[in-house]
């Protein structure tokens, strides 16, 4: 006979999902996730707080929080730590490194956030949450998915590059090319037809390479 209470399994999400709906005590109070619609979200996951690693990419999410905001970007951490020791945490991080943590941590004690997003790695640990980033737009859908392992502290700019490479797509219909960084060329999309692909030699503001792959200022 099956057990009646079984451990709820959610299914893992994918860029273009809806990003999992959740309320949470964080160390700024109670939050949901429709509290942010209108703003982009950087959601992001570690493993423990009072750890080494942990603490240097807080100071670092601290550093490039006011560029994010500038840019209708929110940040959101998590871990599955109480809120008494995320509170703990943040002024031991304010007083050792005389930063001010501006952001909210959530306090995922039943890990029922973690889970909805897949920030458990059974095979790295079954109790920490994983170093995720999750890059959710302004209509709560989630537009980019970044896992590092536990000893792998995160690169804030690419982070940076990230949100505004998604948010100049959305805005100028084009994608963006390898390293590319604000006041780069970006890539237009390939024509669709062999007579699109013949005229895209002569469009205008165009830098053409080959009819497949062509660039142009924004």
């Amino acid at each position: 006979m099956e057990q009646e209470n079984q451990e709820q399994t959610y299914t893992m999400p994918r860029i273009g999902d809806e990003a999992p709906s959740f309320q949470a005590a964080t160390s700024q109070g109670n939050l949901s996730l429709e509290d942010y619609k209108g703003k982009w979200v950087v959601l992001f996951s570690h493993p423990s707080d009072f750890t080494p690693v942990c603490t240097t990419e807080f100071v670092a999410f601290q550093e490039i929080y006011p560029e994010l905001k500038e840019m209708n970007t929110e940040l959101l951490g998590l871990s599955v730590d109480s809120v008494p020791s995320h509170i703990a945490w943040i002024r031991s991080i304010e007083e050792n490194f005389n930063t001010t943590i501006e952001f909210p941590v959530i306090a995922d004690l039943d890990k029922q956030v973690a889970m909805k997003y897949g920030m458990i790695m059974p095979g790295e640990s079954q109790v920490e949450t994983s170093r995720a980033v999750f890059v959710i737009d302004d209509k709560q859908k989630i537009r980019s998915i970044i896992y590092y392992p536990l000893t792998t502290g995160r690169n804030m700019q690419e982070i940076l590059r990230l949100v505004k490479a998604l948010q100049t797509t959305d805005e100028h219909g084009v994608s963006t090319p390898a390293n590319w960084t604000e006041g780069d060329k970006a890539v237009v999309s390939p024509p669709k037809t062999q007579e699109d692909a013949a005229k895209r030699a002569q469009e205008e503001g165009i830098e053409y390479i080959d009819w497949y792959i062509s660039k142009k200022e924004l």
